[in-house]
This record gives C-alpha cells, structure tokens and sequence, in this order.
C-alpha cells in the first residue's frame, strides 16, 4: 500500500517539476512575455528588419539598433526637415555670447515609464555616463570639449565647454549617445557601457514582448508626456534576408517594409508597379560620393580628376542602375541640408570632348595604336574600391570602367568586405573609393569636420589641394563662430573649393523607400535619418 501511495506522490511531484520547467523555460532570459496580449492586434503595424533590435542602451552603438533606441529614448533638442531644432525634453535653452555655456530649460511635465521625473539630476547622472566612456563618443565632436555639467536647480541644467564649437545644439539632436536613460535603468556602478538594467526611457514606447533574433513588440508608454502614436503597437520581426522579407509583406505578415536598402531596387520597383500597395520615397538623406586620392601620381592633377568627373554619364548610370530611385547629384552634399542651399559651385555636364581635353592638357596622351594613355612612360591605370556586398557599388563601379576606358583610362575594380574598405580608407590605401556621408543631423559639420581629421581618409584624399592651408583654417573658424552669417559665408566657401577641386565627385542623391499595405495610411519620412518613422502611422479599421 505504502508503495503505491509513494508512486502516486512520486507521479504528482514529476508533473509538478514538468510544468514548473515548462513555465520558467517560456520566462527565459531570452523572452519577455505579456500574458494578456494578443498575437493579432488590428491596431498593430509589423514590420521587418535585417537584425536584433539589441539591448536598447541609449549610450552604446550596435548591436543596439537606431531606430529602436528612438523609440524609447529622446533628445533635449529634435531634428526637423530642412534642418529646424525644436525644443523636446528642453522647452527651451540659452547660449552664452562666447558660445561656450548652454543652459536648458527643462520640462516639468515629464515622467519616464516607470512613473519616475525627468528633472536635471537625471539629465546630469546621463551626462556624467556618456563622458566617463568618453573616448567610446569622441566621434561625436562636441563630447571631448565638455567642460563640466552642472543642475542649477530642479530643471534646469548648464552644460560648459571648454571652447565654442557651434553644431552642440545639432549632436544633441542625434539618436545616441545623448538620451536620457531613467534611474531604475542605470546598473549599479552606473558605468552604461556595459549595459543597461532595464530599458526606461521617456519615449512614446517601451518594450512590451521579445524574443531575441525572433521579434520584438513596443506598446505606448502610459506614463508618455506627449500625444500618443494611433497606432498601439509595433511589432518588429527578424528577417535577415532581403528576399524573405519581399515573400513576408507580398503575404501580408508584414505591413511595412522601410529604410535604405531593405530590399532591393528591383523587388522595390515590382511591388510598386502593382498598384497594390502604398508607396513612398524620402528626400536625400545623403550622397553617394566618388572620393579619389590626391596623394596618387595619377591623380594629383586636378585637370586629370575633373576629366573622369565630365566623363562618365551620371545621369544614365544612376537611372540605370537604381531604377531613377536615386537622382543625380550635383552637389557633394544633399542641398535639403544646413548651410549647403547657397553654395555656388560649376556644376558638371557630361562631356567625353572636354573630358579628353583636360586629359591632353594634362600631359596624358593616347599613343598611336594603344588602348590606355601614358605620360612619362607610365600608364593611367587607377583602382577603384567598392564594397563587394553593396550590388550598387559595383555596377556603378563597372559602369565607370567601361566608360573611362572609352576615353583612354584603365579603372581597376576591386570588391572587397566593408570592413576591409573602411580600413583601407582610413589607412590611405586607395586610389578611389565609394562613400557616402552622414546626412541629417550630422551634416555639414562632421562631414567638414572629417576633411581636418586623421583617420578617416579625407584628409589625405585632399592632401594635393592647393589651397589646403586655408581651407583648414576654414574649417576651424566655422566650428568656433558665433555669427549665422560669417557661418553660412563659411560653408559656401568649404563646400564650393571641396567641389572645385574635384577629389570629392558626387554621383547620386541616396533616399529612403518605404511601402505599406494598403490599410497603412499618414506615413511619413523623419526629419532625422536615424530616427524611427512611427510617429503620425495609422491603420485604417
């Protein structure tokens, strides 16, 4: 008898063990599960992203994701179109008149999603993050010119630096690393470099499920100080792979497919041409660039540079290869940008006869019977770098070869890994290579900026300029002055030599895709290129 009643508890006692293993293996590290949602929510967009949405620490880079980071956290200053800064978590802020002190007028109507003030105790212990992992940061250039931070009072905060340096305003505005992480969020030795305890932010969204490399879903933040979205949730899936994602909206699991380069242009342009689905495509967001090597023999004649610039059809090769998505650039920076409207430099028109001239008068002669011109005994032979992933880069680059060849230039071509691109860049390794700069809230400055500073390849690329000397006094002086008009005169000037000198050739405007089902409607792109376009988006009932 007293076997069977031990049966009978050895039997309870392994069912309970079961289903305790069953509960805490669905309460994993790796899934945070509410219980009362439901999988179909009418008043929920899903959409696809190539990776993990990442820990959502507002201070680090990947793996945490942009988009997701802008989501949950927010800047005291916004970035809108055409470059305006509107207050957001500072109603308002004065500068000093040596552009050294900045002090913000903080909202007191705030609160994080866990119901805790934004005040400027919290704005500092954020601060005093960012800039113990200084180094982590010094990309962004106003961080190593802090001074000191400082609360005046409950809300209001003064930030010193330690000279002027104008854009401050414009990197507050960026989606890492100056966004305000809540006190329950911050680990115990405050160092946020190595992570975050939970993701508490002030943002319209927080977390709501998430499995990692599987999904993840955002519900409104209750606690939000602002208007809510219309929409509930968003729900993001994992969808490594281009393709995949096409399949996933064509059946309508996703209802959004949005960003640079998600899909590709092909897959873009089919789906558009259905007239099933709503459509749209940004402003510039950035340029794609040809940047060439003045140090290189070959190419340290501008006459030679401005030669390949008049002699390739831009305006066939970007319609070409992107399907007329991407415009042709005329100017090394998109024009929708700060300062960058005004600037008054010889556009270039395709022209094989000048471009032939210039050549000439540049001592490279096409020698009777050969195929590559030769000045000296030495042939024009330059290589061109590109990034083997990017499909773009390389057509554009093969559309190059057989172009200049056309006029007595030998163009090698070389695919290589982005990182490996990246690292020849910044090492002075190259002839030519691809790029493409920051775009909004980044530019102009850190775009002129990176002309000034090692490392990142433009500074040597620009090495053979004649005019190098004042030109990187210019680039100092408009980092320092306070005065909109001396700074505007500033850039037009950078901007306009950069582009005469031909060593920067701008090819093609890059934009934004999105397309949506057709229940999505009010989409619209952000001013800021790295922020998340979920603000206005609704679904029609």
């Amino acid at each position: 008898m007293s076997n069977r009643i031990n049966k009978k508890r050895y039997l309870v006692i392994s069912v309970i063990i079961l289903i305790l293993s069953m509960a805490l293996l669905g309460c994993s590290s790796e899934s945070v599960k509410n219980p009362n949602s439901s999988e179909k929510n009418n008043n929920m967009i899903t959409f696809a992203w190539p990776r993990d949405i990442g820990e959502i620490n507002p201070h680090v880079y990947n793996p945490s994701q942009l988009f997701a980071q802008s989501m949950v956290y927010e800047p005291l200053v916004s970035y809108q179109d055409g470059g305006e800064l509107k207050p957001h978590l500072a109603e308002s802020w004065k500068i000093s008149e040596d552009g050294k002190e900045y002090v913000f007028n903080l909202r007191q109507d705030v609160k994080f999603s866990d119901g805790t003030n934004f005040n400027a105790d919290i704005v500092k212990k954020n601060f005093d993050a960012i800039l113990k992992n200084a180094d982590m940061h010094g990309w962004l250039g106003f961080i190593p010119k802090i001074d000191q931070t400082d609360v005046i009072d409950e809300y209001t905060f003064k930030l010193t630096l330690k000279e002027p340096y104008y854009p401050t305003i414009q990197e507050l505005a960026v989606v890492r690393p100056v966004r305000f992480l809540g006190e329950a969020g911050f680990p115990g030795d405050g160092d946020t470099s190595k992570g975050v305890d939970q993701p508490v932010g002030t943002g319209p969204w927080v977390l709501d499920e998430y499995k990692v490399d599987e999904f993840a879903i955002f519900k409104h933040n209750e606690n939000y100080w602002g208007e809510l979205p219309s929409v509930e949730k968003i729900k993001v899936k994992v969808i490594p792979d281009a393709e995949t994602r096409v399949l996933a909206f064509e059946k309508g699991d996703l209802d959004l497919v949005y960003g640079e380069g998600v899909i590709s242009i092909d897959s873009f342009k089919q789906l558009e041409s259905t007239g099933s689905y709503g459509t749209s495509i940004s402003e510039p967001v950035a340029t794609r660039q040809l940047v060439m090597n003045t140090n290189k023999e070959q190419l340290s004649d501008v006459r030679v540079r401005q030669a390949l610039h008049y002699g390739f059809n831009k305006q066939a090769m970007v319609e070409g290869v992107t399907s007329g998505l991407e415009e042709k650039a005329d100017y090394i920076l998109p024009t929708n940008l700060p300062y960058t409207s005004h600037v008054d430099t010889t556009t270039v028109e395709y022209s094989v006869e000048k471009a032939k001239h210039l050549l000439d008068e540049a001592g490279w002669i096409l020698p009777e019977g050969k195929s590559v011109r030769e000045k000296d005994g030495k042939p024009l032979e330059i290589e061109l770098m590109y990034n083997s992933a990017e499909v773009i880069q390389k057509t554009m680059a093969e559309t190059l070869q057989s172009e200049w060849a056309g006029l007595g230039v030998k163009l090698n071509i070389a695919g290589v890994e982005l990182t490996t691109q990246v690292e020849r860049f910044k090492a002075n390794e190259f002839d030519m290579n691809f790029y493409s700069n920051f775009g909004a809230p980044y530019d102009p400055h850190t775009f002129v900026n990176m002309m000034a500073t090692d490392g990142f390849g433009f500074r040597e690329a620009i090495s053979s300029y004649p005019n190098k000397e004042e030109l990187m006094n210019q680039i100092a002086e408009v980092q320092q002055t306070t005065d909109e008009n001396e700074r505007q005169q500033l850039y037009t000037a950078i901007l306009g030599s950069l582009q005469e000198q031909s060593a920067i050739v701008p090819i093609s405007y890059i934009k934004k895709i999105a397309i949506y089902q057709k229940d999505v409607a009010d989409f619209t792109f952000p001013g800021n290129r790295d922020e998340h376009p979920f603000t206005g988006i609704s679904v029609n009932e």
